[in-house]
């Protein structure tokens, strides 16, 4: 493979400016990596792809996109800066070539991009190494899935992802900022499990003094629904949240929380690389009660679990991270709007992978302590969750 298909990265300085670099990845610049398994520097293997397919959002959540700074003068992405339907299946494919099994669309917010649904059909054709469907997903704040949930379904998506954060309608519209009501999305929710969108998880990030009130409230309301209820820590992404760890209740509290009024026992993880310590709704005899369900803590701030990560992420104009927290992301746009073939682009994917060694939340105190000042990192906003 010629140097020129080594990809760049691209330093987010600004948001409204991204301009790409041209650092090479590590490695030989001419060396090749075939389709296949992977496994990063730390023995990580590549499972799970994120894609943002719109860097817009009809909410403005204080931890994602804040009003001060996402108002109406702020400058989105135009249109032809985004990877098209075509180039997202083009890159998609070859991450299910080294491993991929499951996809998730995120955003912003994956519902206002016009016709997701021939995206959603035409991922949902794509097949694992083992010849299996892809685990197919979708995050949404539920404003548009009463809507939508139907045709998504028929487009081929398996289940949703809700972000929901309270269900006191005063608190949820201080929380979305633009006066949007729960009800609207608690009957999203409805639909989705009608249609057969599930098993759904429903996400709840928890911030001291805004919404921790709601812990106990939201969970039990989704006991015994099916639905899976997760509460995430607050978290330092990006660098317009304004995030302090004073406003962060660490998953223990959340847990102990809940245990005053619902009995709880911890559960082994579902898969491998699982972001959340899953804990089953008890019954009387200690057992897990299947028919309560369970509930899910992820602590991305207190509990580091960056060793069995793998997860890569994708944004909407075509920039890999590897990290949830990176600062810099490597130019797949480029390469798939060149006359590169699939097999070089495969190559880029693996050598990009192969070399990673991102771990920052393992690292995060240490790399505050010699920085004296937070990395400027991605938002997500732009990245997606």
């Amino acid at each position: 493979m010629s140097e020129r298909f080594s990809p760049k990265v691209v330093p987010l300085l600004d948001l409204r400016n991204l301009r790409p670099g041209t650092l090479p990845i590590p490695g030989a610049p001419v060396s090749t990596v075939a389709p296949g398994l992977l496994a990063d520097s730390l023995g990580r293997p590549l499972r799970d792809l994120r894609i943002s397919v719109t860097d817009r959002c009809n909410f403005r959540c204080g931890y994602c996109m804040p009003k001060e700074i996402f108002d109406k003068d702020y400058t989105y992405l135009p249109h032809a800066s985004l990877l098209s339907f075509e180039e997202i299946v083009r890159i998609a494919k070859q991450f299910v070539n080294h491993g991929v099994q499951k996809i998730r669309l995120t955003g912003g917010e994956p519902l206002l991009r016009k016709n997701i649904e021939i995206l959603i059909e035409q991922l949902a054709a794509l097949r694992t190494l083992d010849g299996k469907p892809l685990d197919l997903t979708l995050t949404t704040n539920g404003a548009l899935l009463a809507r939508k949930a139907q045709s998504l379904k028929d487009a081929g998506l398996r289940r949703v992802t809700v972000s929901l954060d309270a269900l006191d309608d005063a608190v949820f519209r201080r929380m979305n900022d633009v006066d949007f009501p729960v009800a609207d999305v608690l009957q999203g929710i409805e639909v989705a499990h009608a249609v057969g969108l599930g098993p759904i998880k429903i996400n709840m990030v928890v911030k001291h003094g805004t919404n921790d009130q709601e812990i106990l409230p939201m969970a039990h309301h989704f006991k015994g629904s099916g639905m899976v209820l997760r509460y995430i820590e607050y978290m330092d992404v990006g660098a317009t949240n304004g995030w302090r760890m004073n406003d962060v209740v660490p998953s223990r509290e959340v847990v102990q929380r809940l245990q005053t009024e619902l009995p709880l026992l911890a559960l082994e993880p579902s898969q491998p690389g699982e972001t959340a310590q899953r804990w089953g709704h008890a019954d009387a005899v200690g057992q897990h009660d299947t028919a309560a369900g369970e509930i899910g803590v992820i602590s991305s701030v207190t509990q580091a679990f960056c060793g069995d990560c793998n997860r890569a992420r994708l944004s909407t104009e075509g920039q890999l991270y590897l990290c949830l927290f990176a600062g810099q992301g490597y130019d797949l746009r480029s390469i798939v709007r060149s006359d590169a073939s699939d097999d070089e682009l495969a190559s880029v994917i693996g050598r990009i992978w192969n070399a990673r060694s991102d771990r920052y939340s393992e690292l995060r105190g240490a790399l505050a302590a010699e920085s004296g000042t937070p990395a400027r990192r991605v938002e997500m906003s732009y990245i997606g969750g």
